[in-house]
């Protein structure tokens, strides 16, 4: 009799341990050409949580983050989120990379009701219509596109835009935007050239868009074919203005630029090393506790969205369940650090903070 009470009592004890282990599902790239998006999302994303440990802001909640890599591939996101609903309590997805792998699971995601939670992406499938277990917290492309055809159009005067496009889902979110703001401008593109996903074969694209002579190239892709394209337009002496959104990582971007090009990458985040706010610092303090000093918006994009994972949450203590952090999240609203988000039933978005990141510094006329 006393060996089954006992084995009762670790069996007790064993499903109240793992009941306040809050499961964060994270498929996302930390190999292949968009590996350092995955790799610093998930760095900023752990100084957060490593926070949250040290000073038990959950009381006895604890995180528990389980990866997988998909090398932004889509079928393997969809594998990815098959699984881990198969082989795990998940309490959300989080942190997702990339708007083709995003669509892929978004059917599977829906069907879960569980939160899918800022997701590295502007893709407006995302935003509208409103669906009532995805949150962003980061601006839309719609918005990043907005200010780059402003300023090509309004500041630089520029008229022939050419568009060179990642032949997927993420490519045509961001081509629909890029249309949508040149109509209001009574413009078209000029030409449209295409390259595959995770490859850097663009020179049919750029002998293209050299062709037509295009004043400016607005590029929605990865960071090296971007990188490519721009050293190969300058030794070919064809010097357009070249912008894209912030799915590119701008520090990667410029370190590979070999030339003095004109280069506008829309942010959604500030930059974390000359940021005087108080959440840049907290970030940069918390970092250092991981022994990173050298840091980005993608590490500061991954923090605030363990940020705000957490002060959600934190309304949820009595009840830690995803019903309840959806319930939540839908009228959540916060300023702290010199940070302000807000959601609402009609948007389930959190901030829609634009900054204008140049190479070189001020472009040249």
């Amino acid at each position: 009799m006393y060996i089954i009470s006992l084995i009762f009592s670790v069996i007790t004890c064993a499903t109240a341990y793992e009941s306040h282990d809050i499961t964060l599902a994270v498929s996302n790239a930390t190999k292949g050409p968009a590996a350092q998006l995955g790799l610093r999302l998930n760095q900023g994303a752990e100084a957060y949580f490593s926070r949250v440990k040290k000073t038990a802001e959950l009381a006895e909640f604890r995180i528990k983050v389980i990866k997988k890599d998909d090398s932004y591939e889509p079928f393997k996101t969809l594998s990815n989120t098959k699984a881990f609903l198969a082989e795990n309590d998940v309490f959300a997805f989080f942190n997702y990379v990339g708007t083709p792998t995003s669509y892929a699971a978004l059917e599977t995601v829906k069907q879960s009701g569980l939160p899918f939670l800022t997701p590295f992406t502007g893709a407006n499938f995302l935003r509208k219509p409103v669906t009532s277990n995805i949150f962003n917290l980061r601006a839309s492309y719609y918005q990043e596109v907005k200010q780059q055809i402003d300023y090509l159009v309004k500041e630089r005067g520029l008229k022939k835009i050419g568009l060179l496009i990642q032949a997927d889902n993420f490519g045509y979110a961001v081509e629909k935007g890029y249309l949508n703001i040149l109509s209001e401008y009574k413009m078209a593109p000029t030409v449209t050239a295409r390259y595959r996903r995770n490859t850097e074969d663009i020179d049919t694209a750029l002998m293209l868009l050299k062709q037509h002579n295009v004043d400016a190239v607005a590029f929605v892709g990865t960071y090296r074919p971007m990188a490519d394209v721009i050293n190969k337009a300058f030794e070919q002496n064809f010097t357009p203005f070249f912008t894209t959104v912030s799915f590119i990582s701008s520090s990667d971007l410029f370190s590979l630029l070999a030339y003095p090009s004109n280069v506008l990458v829309t942010e959604v985040m500030p930059d974390p090393i000359i940021c005087q706010a108080q959440y840049c610092r907290e970030f940069r303090q918390d970092m250092r506790a991981l022994g990173i000093t050298d840091v980005d918006r993608i590490q500061l994009e991954g923090y605030l969205n363990a940020f705000l994972f957490t002060q959600v949450a934190k309304q949820c203590l009595q009840a830690m369940t995803p019903r309840c952090f959806i319930e939540k999240i839908q009228k959540f609203s916060i300023s702290k650090w010199g940070l302000d988000i807000a959601f609402s039933d009609k948007k389930h978005q959190g901030l829609d903070n634009i900054y204008l990141n140049f190479y070189p510094n001020k472009p040249s006329s």
